[in-house]
C-alpha cells in the first residue's frame, strides 16, 4: 500500500511509520556490520537499494530492497498487539519470537534473534520470571520494533506510553537503557501520528526518556545522549555529520549508541525518510536497524505520501508488504486507549 486517503492524515502517518521503517531497513540491509570506510570501499556510496555482496556475513543472497529482522519483528509485534489488545501476552510474545526465528532458519537466512533476546527467551523457558529475563538486555532490539506501540498508544499521559513500552520490552530488554531508548522512539512516533513536527517530536522523545530514567532512578542519563546527538545534528552542515555520529556517538547495536544516532539523522533530515535511510546506510555499524528507526520516525512525521513512490512500490513488491489493515487496527486501538486511558497490560 503506497498511498492513502488524503482526508485521513493520521492513517497516512501510521503507514509512513511502518513503511518508512521498512524503507530504511532495506536501504541499510547490504551495509550492516560494515564500517563507514568499508562501505565506501565496497559500494562507493549508497544512493539507492543495493543487493549485498556475495560474501556478506548476514545478508548474502538477499535481493536489493529486501527487509530484514527489523521490519519482520515490527510487524510481528503489531500482529501480537492486535491479537490481544486488552492485555499484552508476554509468554505468547516469547513463543512468537521463537517461531519467527525458526521460520528464518527454514528460509536459509541468517538475520536471527539478537543476543539480548535469545538469552532472555532461554531464561524464560528455563523458569525465570518475565521481569527478570530481560535484565541484561541493553541492545537496540526493543527500539527497532517499537513502532506499533507508538502508533497504538497516545503520547499523553506519558506514563501510559512508557508503561506500554516497558510491558512489551520487559521479557527481552528490561534495562533502563533499552526501555528509555524504546520509549523515546515510541514517543516520537506517537507525537508524529498526532501531527507534531520534528522539533516537537524530538522534545517529547527526550521527555519520554527522562520519564523512564526518573521512574527507575537510573544515572546513565540516556536522555543526555539524545541531547548530545541532536546538538551534533544542529551544528553540522552535512559534510561531517556521519563522521561526527560515528566518532562521537557510535553506531553499534547498543541502545546508547544507535538510538541517539537515529535522532541525529531524524533531526538533520527534518523528517525526510528516504534521506535518513540513505545516510544510515552509509553510516556504518548497525545500518539496517539505524535506518529502520530513523526512517520510521521520519515517516510518522511526514506520512507515506511523502515517500518516493517508485522506491516504495519496489519495496512493497520485493517483500510482499501488506500493512494497510495493520495500520488501521493500531489506530483503532489508539483511539480506544485515548478514550479509556487504559493500555494493554494495565487493565484490571
Amino acid at each position: 500500500m503506497g498511498s492513502t486517503d488524503n482526508h485521513n492524515p493520521e492513517l497516512d502517518r501510521a503507514l509512513g511509520a511502518l513503511l518508512g521503517g521498512a524503507l530504511g531497513d532495506a536501504l541499510g540491509m547490504p551495509t550492516q556490520s560494515y564500517s563507514r570506510i568499508e562501505i565506501a570501499d565496497i559500494f562507493g556510496a549508497i544512493s539507492d537499494f543495493k543487493a549485498p555482496v556475495s560474501n556478506h556475513p548476514i545478508a548474502h543472497g538477499l535481493a536489493a530492497a529486501s527487509v530484514t529482522d527489523d521490519t519482520e519483528q515490527t510487524l510481528l509485534l503489531a500482529e501480537h498487539i492486535l491479537a490481544s489488545p486488552e492485555k499484552f501476552d508476554e509468554e505468547g510474545w516469547a513463543h512468537r519470537l521463537l517461531d519467527w526465528e525458526n521460520s528464518v532458519k527454514e528460509r536459509g537466512l541468517y538475520d536471527l534473534l539478537g543476543p539480548s533476546t535469545i538469552r532472555a527467551l532461554e531464561a524464560l523457558f528455563a523458569g525465570t520470571l518475565p521481569r527478570e529475563t530481560g535484565r541484561f538486555g541493553n541492545t537496540n532490539g526493543a527500539a527497532m520494533r517499537i513502532v506499533p506501540v507508538g502508533i497504538s498508544t497516545p503520547v499523553e499521559p506519558m506514563s501510559l506510553l512508557t508503561d506500554m513500552v516497558e510491558t512489551t520490552c520487559r521479557i527481552t530488554h528490561n534495562t533502563v537503557e533499552a526501555i528509555a531508548s524504546a520509549s523515546a522512539v515510541a514517543a516520537a512516533i506517537s507525537s508524529g501520528i498526532d501531527g507534531a513536527g520534528v522539533e516537537g517530536a524530538t522534545e517529547i522523545a527526550i521527555r519520554a526518556a527522562r520519564t523512564v530514567e526518573k521512574a527507575i532512578g537510573d544515572t546513565n542519563l540516556f536522555a543526555e545522549r539524545l541531547v548530545k546527538a541532536i546538538a551534533i545534528a544542529d551544528r553540522s552542515d552535512g559534510t561531517s555529520l556521519l563522521s561526527d555520529i560515528d566518532q562521537q556517538i557510535g553506531t553499534s547495536v547498543a541502545s546508547a549508541e544507535s538510538v541517539p544516532a537515529d535522532f541525529a539523522l531524524f533531526k538533520h533530515t527534518n523528517g525526510d525518510a528516504w534521506n535518513a535511510g540513505l545516510l544510515a546506510a552509509n553510516l556504518g555499524g548497525d545500518t539496517d536497524t539505524i535506518g529502520a528507526i530513523a526512517a520510521g520516525m521520519c515517516g510518522a512525521i511526514s506520512g507515506v505520501s511523502s515517500l518516493p513512490q517508485d522506491k516504495l512500490s519496489k519495496l512493497i513488491a520485493v517483500n510482499d508488504l501488506k500493512v494497510g489493515s495493520i495500520a488501521e487496527g493500531l489506530l483503532n486501538l489508539r483511539h480506544f486507549r485515548a478514550a479509556t486511558k487504559v493500555a494493554a497490560g494495565q487493565a484490571t
